[in-house]
């Protein structure tokens, strides 16, 4: 019996219709608003400085990476392979003792944090979660799904958490074991919660029970790369840890990594008889491109172009910050961080910048896509905006 090679059975399946010429002038109009919009983009932490044309022949594929993917699925178009190769550079960087932690491929830095609490649940049906008021917004929300109770602590002006504040809470409900959504990282300041004084804060009150998830979706990847990092891995205590992809990698949709701990992974995993693996992410279905395009840019930049990368960053927000000085104006950064802030401007430099803000400050992320000649313009917007004499270039 003559069998049909798989380029002549992929031959043989029907074209998808030719766009209506409506919705092709549509979609052209959207690049060019796509392209006008990128010039002006310094307010988020994305990165814009890639192009993953080697993944486009894949998009002819239903490739889904359903499952767990250290195991072998019955849905075979999947990346699994490449999946667990970005997992192992991530347990490299992030400090992970061999063969002790798990991970796979999120949606991005929320799914990362929910999959983090969602185990520290399983394991305390009875804890308590602590996060700052400088947190990710998500992490309301997650605790809300998770119906998980929650106590925010205040915040110093500069991002990081008030340990005194941690302290006194915590010794208010000592009977109780807390879970502490560190960051690595705020969302508004690049502030660092110090995991060190809170591992401290257990042993001076006695807590034996506890679980520290980290959400460091920014800084996860820029501080494997500095001299001098704060703590920040499991290396420093924690139990999972969330790292986005889209933000100092660069990706043009969403994505991340979670990891955790194996042991905590082994209570809530299930076998499923309809995929043939275990169900072990928050997911069912899961995007298997990001996978491939985290890969590939670990495979283009290795550890020497995200080292440079990170100190071109730290250079560029030097930059933005002596820009803002020399137009008197308060900027500064954290150590370790490619977030500089700066007091709020009027709103229409926050629409014309796509800059975030909260309350009376902003910033402006540092990345490489952002260039000297944007920041020089940043500056002299938001000077004229906050009344303040423009500055020329030097």
């Amino acid at each position: 019996m003559n069998l049909l090679t798989p380029a002549q059975l992929l031959a043989a399946v029907p074209p998808m219709p030719p766009l209506p010429a409506a919705a092709a002038a549509r979609i052209a109009g959207f690049l060019t608003e796509l392209e006008r919009q990128a010039s002006t983009f310094v307010g988020y932490p994305c990165s814009q400085d890639f192009d993953y044309a080697e993944i486009l022949p894949l998009l002819r594929f239903s490739l889904n990476n359903v499952g767990d993917p250290f195991g072998e699925s019955i849905y075979r178009e999947n990346t699994f392979a490449f999946e667990r190769e970005v997992i192992a550079f991530f347990q490299k960087h992030l400090r992970a003792p061999a063969g002790e932690t798990w991970g796979y491929t999120t949606a991005g830095g929320t799914e990362g944090n929910l999959y983090g609490l969602y185990l520290a649940r399983e394991l305390y049906p009875d804890g308590m979660v602590y996060y700052s008021e400088h947190t990710h917004y998500s992490a309301a929300k997650i605790v809300r799904v998770l119906g998980a109770r929650s106590i925010m602590i205040r915040g110093g002006a500069d991002g990081e958490i008030d340990y005194d504040d941690l302290r006194e809470t915590l010794k208010i409900h000592r009977d109780v074991p807390p879970i502490i959504l560190a960051n690595i990282g705020t969302t508004m300041h690049g502030a660092i919660d110090d995991l060190g004084k809170i591992r401290a804060l257990f042993k001076d009150l006695a807590i034996t029970r506890s679980y520290i998830h980290a959400d460091a979706a920014l800084s996860g990847m820029i501080l494997p790369w500095v001299a001098d990092p704060q703590l920040f891995g499991f290396d420093a205590g924690v139990d999972s840890i969330s790292v986005s992809g889209h933000k100092f990698i660069g990706s043009p949709m969403p994505c991340g990594v979670a990891l955790a701990r194996r042991c905590y992974v082994d209570r809530v995993a299930r076998s499923v008889e309809y995929v043939g693996c275990m169900d072990t992410t928050i997911a069912g279905s899961r995007n298997a491109l990001s996978p491939l395009i985290l890969w590939s840019a670990l495979q283009r930049r290795g550890e020497a172009g995200f080292r440079q990368r990170a100190a071109d960053c730290f250079a560029l927000a030097d930059y933005a910050i002596g820009r803002f000085q020399a137009a008197g104006i308060h900027a500064w950064r954290h150590r370790n961080s490619i977030t500089v802030v700066f007091p709020r401007p009027g709103a229409e430099v926050l629409a014309r910048w796509q800059i975030a803000p909260s309350h009376d400050i902003a910033h402006i992320i540092t990345l490489p896509h952002v260039t000297r000649a944007m920041i020089d313009a940043v500056v002299a917007d938001v000077a004229a905006s906050l009344n303040q004499p423009e500055v020329t270039a030097p």
